[in-house]
């Protein structure tokens, strides 16, 4: 297949690719569409950004034209890529293409995605869970699904969606339809196809693990400590829009936190954000509002973002496959990218893993002592701070007024509620609490009689004007005894 022009297609659809702008097929495209309109089942492999989701919704949406009682299930891992391929269908369907669809994820209204399973969608796309919720609710029928498909699947499984997908399959009947898209292909895809699909026609192309050609790859061997300064610099050497990529949704937030305060145009995207959040953030970043996006691997798988000139891998993934995933979020639609690496000493194994991924006969890596530039860290403690430390030091060894707690540590206990239990001026000096941080008053007559009556040798009171044997030996106090 060289061009849509050449698909036996219903009329309509095949307008409603030709005002999408699509022209030539990519190479996935050219050879699952023919196969998918013949009902064959797929196990389709390519990487990121070649056109797998076209390749499946031309067929899906043919099928349904020609079934009017047909339904399709669309599987995805995340809320962004359910809510990229809902965007693909929609593109595809016009006016003379009556088919109605409904989007059920989480973050959404439940109300409004029932409104949706109420007017007869023919077309579900979702997450596992939020189908799921349906299923048990009830509000959702599949028995009538004759066409489904399983989007990113490598993802799914490495998110612990396995028994959610199986679940789901329960309900749908025999007869029908699978079309599996991966951009990898582990061992586990290659279990559940066996296992559900019916005489697949195994697609692959190009390598399943490594990235795009076009995509520049630099890697940049850092400090912990020092890391958000390097990126800094990586930040302000590189134009145009920029995808960093963290382990964890906190040191999202932290680092987005810190940019926006050295008015770096920046947003973060993790799975704790509302969808309506989430929705904004990638919108602005898409429309070149914000330069910067710092995301999480869940967060960002899905992403539909045809113009993301550099992704920095600020932390290395939990899963090889991953970098891929990452990476590959650069160099779409036949543009070039670069992708930047972090590297401390810690990430040497999980990068060792990396390349033996892309390269089976890759040696070990070694970081190179000499490679590290370390740049003192900006953020030093404030100078009144240390002064205060060194005052605090001397004032406690001089002061005549001090305590020293280390030599009666058990009746220092003991009172220790009597003694903070009111603020007193003599102790306004530096002490060992921070609560009495101040100027002490000298030489002052009140403090000297308050000093007197403040008596911390209660309990060998008794013992003050005794004359003791030189083998005389302190008890100690119990309660209740005399």
């Amino acid at each position: 297949m060289h061009s849509f022009n050449e698909l036996n297609i219903d009329i309509n659809l095949k307008d409603s690719i030709s005002r999408a702008n699509f022209k030539i097929p990519t190479p996935i495209q050219s050879q699952s569409i023919p196969l998918g309109l013949n009902g064959r089942d797929i196990l389709g492999t390519a990487q990121t950004g070649t056109g797998k989701t076209l390749a499946f919704c031309v067929p899906l949406i043919n099928k349904l034209i020609l079934d009017k009682n047909a339904f399709a299930l669309v599987i995805c891992p995340t809320r962004e890529l359910a809510t990229q391929v809902m965007n693909s269908i929609k593109n595809l369907i016009n006016d003379k293409i009556n088919i109605k669809t409904a989007l059920l994820i989480g973050g959404e209204s439940m109300q409004h995605q029932l409104r949706q399973l109420g007017k007869r969608s023919r077309i579900i796309v979702g997450t596992p869970g939020r189908i799921n919720d349906h299923l048990k609710r009830r509000s959702l029928n599949l028995s009538a699904t004759k066409y489904l498909v399983l989007d990113e699947t490598d993802r799914m499984l490495d998110m612990g969606f396995t028994p959610q997908i199986e679940m789901i399959l329960k309900f749908i009947p025999n007869n029908h339809q699978s079309l599996l898209f991966s951009a990898t292909l582990p061992q586990n895809i290659i279990k559940i196809a066996e296992r559900y699909l019916r005489d697949p026609a195994r697609i692959s192309v190009g390598s399943t693990t490594l990235p795009v050609d076009k995509i520049k790859q630099e890697t940049l061997n850092v400090y912990k400590e020092n890391k958000y300064n390097d990126l800094v610099d990586q930040l302000l050497s590189r134009k145009g829009s920029i995808l960093v990529f963290v382990k964890t949704k906190r040191n999202a937030d932290k680092i987005v936190k810190r940019l926006k305060e050295e008015d770096h145009s920046a947003d973060a995207i993790h799975g704790n954000l509302r969808q309506n959040k989430r929705e904004r953030v990638i919108n602005s970043f898409k429309k070149g509002k914000k330069r910067i996006l710092v995301a999480t691997d869940v967060a960002a798988r899905g992403l539909d973002i045809p113009l993301i000139q550099h992704v920095i891998n600020y932390d290395l993934p939990q899963v090889p496959e991953d970098y891929i995933h990452r990476i590959g979020r650069t160099a779409r639609a036949g543009s070039k990218g670069s992708a930047l690496t972090f590297l401390t000493k810690d990430d040497k194994l999980m990068w060792n893993s990396i390349n033996k991924l892309i390269n089976p006969n890759f040696k070990n890596f070694e970081l190179e002592k000499s490679n590290y530039i370390f740049k003192k860290n900006k953020f030093n403690k404030k100078k009144r701070f240390n002064d205060k430390k060194k005052f605090f030091s001397k004032e406690r060894r001089h002061s005549e007024h001090s305590t020293d707690f280390s030599k009666k540590k058990f009746i220092y206990k003991k009172n220790k509620k009597k003694f903070f239990k009111k603020k007193d001026s003599r102790y306004e000096g530096y002490t060992n609490n921070p609560k009495f941080f101040g100027k002490q008053k000298e030489n002052s007559q009140e403090n000297i009689d308050r000093n007197k009556k403040f008596n911390f040798k209660k309990g060998k009171k008794r013992f003050k004007n005794r004359s003791r044997p030189k083998s005389f030996k302190f008890k100690k106090h119990h309660r209740g005894r005399n």
